[in-house]
This record gives C-alpha cells, structure tokens and sequence, in this order.
C-alpha cells in the first residue's frame, strides 16, 4: 500500500465531503490529509457568532461532510475507520479523523449512498400532496438509527406546535440585526462558490407561518413569487441522546445518511430549524417526540425533487497551501 492517498482520489473524496449541507451554504470545514488519515476540522473563519454562537450546527455538518467522505471511500475501494471530536479538549476544532485503507469488504449500502450526493439538494419549493409512504419512513428511521440518532416523526398536532414555535423564533429575530445582518452575508443575490443565492431560495409561502424556512433578507428576494405550501407537511426531528460535540458532530452523520436515503427514494427535504437556535425552544421541540435527548435538525420531507442547488469552492480552498 502507498504511503499516500492518490491526489486523484482526494480530490474525489473532498468533493464529496464538500457537497454535505451547512447552514447558510458556509461549507464551514477544512481538512488536512496525511498519508491514509484525513483530519476534519472547523474553519473558524465561516463560523455564524448570532445565529450558531456555539458552533452546533457547524459541527452539524462537519458530521455530514464526514459521512460523505466515508461513502466516497467505498466508492473507490477503502476501507473507513473513524473517531470523531477525538480530542476535544486539546483541539477542539478537529471534528473527525478517518483512517483509509484498501479492503475486499465492501460496505454496499454506503457505496450505494455515494451515488446519491450529487443529486442531493434542499429543496424549498412545494411538495405534492402525497404522504411519505410507511415504508420510507421507516427506511428513514432506521439511516438515522444506524449512525446513532433517533428520528422522530410528528403527527399534526405536533406539526402545529411546531409551527407555533416558529412563529415565536420569528417575532424574537425582528429586532436582532445582528441575526439578519449575518444572514444577508451569506444568502440572497448572485452567489458563486458559497452561500445560498436568490435562485435557491424558493417560492414565498401563501400563507404564515409555513413549512418552510424563508431565508430572504434582501427586498428583491422577499417580493419573490407566492406559492401554497403543502397543508399537512411530513416533518420529522432529528435527536441524539447527549448533546456533547461527539454527539453533534454524529447528528450531522446521521442527518446525511438520512438525506442520502431520501434522495435514493426520490424524495426531497429542506430545514426548518429556527427554534433550534433558541435554547428554551429547542427543548420545547424535544419534548415533543416524547423522549429524552437533544433536537438538532426539524427536516420537512417532500417529493418536489428541486434540481436547484448551491455551489461549492474548489477543493483546494480547504486544504492547507502545501496540500493544495
């Protein structure tokens, strides 16, 4: 075996590991790579201090990115073995190690589930009216499962609530500029690399508050088209039992192999995360899948199948100039 990863081969696995969801589109990672070991760690550059001041949802989708990188290692024919937020204390900001190695024994479903990243997109536009099949829900459930986080499906009354809920986080965002100023950063506009652009956002919803998260701050994109949103949306909540980085950092592996399966069954998902990033509201949210833990992703799951996506930076941004 070489010493080295094939450039070849880093450069697919980076890319893969780039396409995983991050808030806002801030692909908030970096990584270094060692002969077979790649290091994930947060670029504290792209950090959001109002809307994420303690870094969960970066860790989120380092997790997520993670979870790429290992389905793109089965892909080419190694072997993934990892430990994630190995050292917390000491670098708090390397967020997973993955060892590679050739091997014979394939992993089929995470092979299978490489196929799906580049076809994976938050999807803001109007699902059918169609309900998720049982069958798919619980395909859900169980990616969720397998990568050790619980997914919660709400019934409608759960659903209201959670719209409740939403509508408190919106009246607490109107007069924190310092929320909306971050988010005109990063979305709205003509967008190359990063960041979500005007064409990604999405129809306005008819009606308030919806299930779907309205990230328009600029005037242009909330004079945007208004569109009916589905009625009896299907929303699921993503939990962990602990809520320590490890555990974060898991919830954004578990959140991506549910994305991933959603994909393969031809069905779409975009966020509605907002009471999430108040703490008191975040509880509520657990509390309504009637088990302990800690909430970290309110998913609304569709079959809209939008094609349009947010771009990526080159891969060479997130290596060290010597890697690059």
């Amino acid at each position: 075996m070489s010493d080295q990863l094939p450039a070849k081969d880093v450069d697919v696995l980076l890319a893969a590991a780039v396409a995983a969801p991050s808030m806002h589109n801030t692909q908030p990672w970096r990584f270094e790579v060692e002969g077979h070991v790649i290091d994930v760690y947060l670029d504290g550059s792209r950090t959001l201090p109002a809307e994420d001041p303690t870094g969960r949802a970066m860790r989120i989708a380092a997790g997520a990115a993670t979870f790429n990188l290992r389905c793109a290692a089965e892909g080419l024919g190694y072997g993934t073995w990892f430990g994630l937020a190995p050292y917390p204390r000491e670098e708090p900001d390397l967020l997973a190690r993955i060892v590679l190695e050739p091997t014979a024994a394939r992993d089929e479903e995470l092979r299978d589930l490489a196929v799906q990243i580049p076809y994976r997109h938050t999807d803001r536009n109007p699902s059918d009216a169609i309900p998720l099949t049982e069958d798919v829900r619980v395909r859900l459930l169980r990616a969720a499962y397998a990568e050790g986080a619980e997914l919660t499906w709400l019934g409608e009354d759960d659903v209201r609530a959670v719209l409740d809920l939403v509508l408190d986080a919106d009246l607490r965002e109107v007069h924190d500029w310092q929320r909306r100023a971050e988010r005109a950063h990063w979305v709205g506009g003509l967008r190359t690399g990063d960041g979500v652009p005007s064409t990604a956002l999405g129809p306005r919803a008819a009606s308030y508050p919806s299930a779907v998260r309205d990230l328009g701050t600029r005037p242009t994109d909330r004079s945007r088209v208004e569109r009916p949103f589905e009625k009896h949306p299907d929303l699921a909540v993503l939990s962990t039992e602990f809520d320590a980085p490890t555990d974060q950092v898991a919830a954004g592996a578990a959140l991506e192999r549910v994305l991933l399966a959603a994909t393969r069954d031809g069905v779409s998902a975009s966020f509605l995360n907002q009471p999430l990033e108040y703490d008191d509201l975040r509880r509520k949210v657990q509390r309504l899948t009637g088990a302990p833990g800690h909430a970290h992703m309110i998913i609304r799951f569709g079959h809209s199948r939008s094609h349009t996506g947010t771009d990526r930076r080159p891969v060479a941004d997130f290596l060290p100039k010597e890697q690059s």
